[in-house]
Order: C-alpha cells, then structure tokens, then sequence
C-alpha cells in the first residue's frame, strides 16, 4: 500500500496542478515596426569561386596552350571556348578524359589532362589541346603548372 502511495501521490499532484487556473491577464503592448537592415558580409579571404573565376580570366590559349598556326584561324568565340574548356579541364578535369568545345562555323576542339604532378611546390598537369579548323588538325601538347594565385602557365610546350 505504501508503494501505491509513493506512485500513486505525484501524479495526483500533478494532475490538479493542470486543473488549477487563474484568469488570463491581458496586457497590449506597443510594437514599434522594425525596418530590416542589410547585412554586407566580406569575406576575409576570397572564395574558392572567386579564385577560380579569377584565374579562368587570365589564363589564355594564346599563352601556349593552342598551337601558334591555329590562332589567326580562330574566332573570338573559338579563343573563348577554348580558353574556358582549358581552364577548366587543367583545374577539375579527370586525367584522360578529354574536355570538349565548340566555337563559330564548325571549329572544334579538345583538352586533355594527365593527373597532377607536384613540382617545386606546383601543381602541374601535362595537357593535349586540339583544335579542328576546316578538316584540320592542330595540336598543342605542354605541361601547365597552377601558380601560387591561381593562375596557369605553361611550362614547356611542343608542337
């Protein structure tokens, strides 16, 4: 019986305490209208796609990574696509697997990447950037390395 009691006598307790009520009271109060302020964020340090956008604006196939003989060929289009189809082939391409383009009236082109090699604290890849203008071929093969902002440069190329 007195187990009962123990059990029994708080939830007796609470359930008149729930039962227990006193009259609401009621209280208006005054809100002024809030304006939301705008929050200007900075990053301390730029983000990846920041660098990366940076980068890809200065990287140039006239830079060596598009055989010399092709380039008076090519169209601002074609430089364009070619420009960004290597940036982004050296930067997040997987070693083999050719990235495509295509610029103005039919000129084609292709870059392909080996897998990153570090040199004199360098990340560098050996790439093949081919270029088809009018039925022809014209191929660059070199190694790029990414510099310290990000930047890629050719190191040494051949036709």
């Amino acid at each position: 019986m007195t187990r009962f009691v123990f059990l029994v006598a708080p939830v007796m307790a609470l359930a008149l305490a729930g039962c227990a009520s006193t009259a609401p009271t009621r209280t208006q109060m005054a809100q002024a209208p809030v304006t939301p302020q705008p929050v200007v964020v900075q990053p301390m340090v730029p983000t990846s796609a920041q660098t990366v956008q940076q980068a890809r604006l200065t990287t140039s196939v006239s830079n060596g990574f598009v055989d010399p003989a092709a380039l008076p060929l090519m169209t601002a289009k074609d430089s364009n696509e070619a420009n960004s189809a290597q940036f982004y082939a050296l930067q997040f391409g997987r070693p083999g697997a050719p990235r495509q383009w295509a610029g103005d009236k039919g000129t084609t082109g292709s870059v392909a990447v080996g897998p990153y090699v570090r040199v004199n604290n360098l990340d560098c890849r050996d790439f093949t950037h081919t270029v088809k203008i009018n039925g022809k071929d014209y191929v660059r093969k070199g190694t790029a390395c990414r510099e310290q902002n990000g930047n890629w440069n050719v190191e040494q190329g051949a036709a």
